[in-house]
């Protein structure tokens, strides 16, 4: 099961003190609205930092992109994620269509209770000739 690109999603109470912060330790913005949320990367490093989005900070993996944040075109995707973790016995908090096809993601917790995101940005290519058939 490939996952995709690891980052730490955070939630802050201040994104501009949060982007000056992790600037200063090297990271540099890659993305995000700048309103909401950004995404900052220092080498294969990637932490989202998202204020009012949610409570905790999140374990977040996004199949089909690479550390380095580049797109990947074989990926497992997230509804095979899916099946493979409620087939282990992974109880999912937010739940995907498992027949879907496109973006979408799923939500679970560790053990310890520290929440996992599993968020696909994009289809997997051929994924929907594979729904048809």
């Amino acid at each position: 099961m490939q996952l995709g690109a690891f980052s730490i999603s955070l939630a802050v109470k201040d994104l501009e003190r949060s982007r000056a912060f992790y600037e200063k330790l090297g990271f540099s913005r890659t993305g995000g609205d700048g309103t909401g949320y950004l995404i900052m990367v220092n080498g294969p490093v990637i932490i989202g930092l998202f204020q009012g989005m949610f409570d905790r900070n999140i374990l977040t993996f996004n199949p089909g992109l690479a550390q380095d944040t580049s797109r990947v075109s074989d990926f497992t995707d997230v509804r095979q994620i899916r099946e493979s973790l409620v087939a282990a016995g992974i109880e999912m908090s937010t739940d995907t269509d498992p027949k879907g096809t496109g973006p979408a993601h799923i939500a679970f917790e560790d053990p310890d209770g520290n929440p996992v995101l599993v968020d696909q940005f994009f289809p997997k290519p051929g994924r929907d000739e594979d729904q048809e058939a």
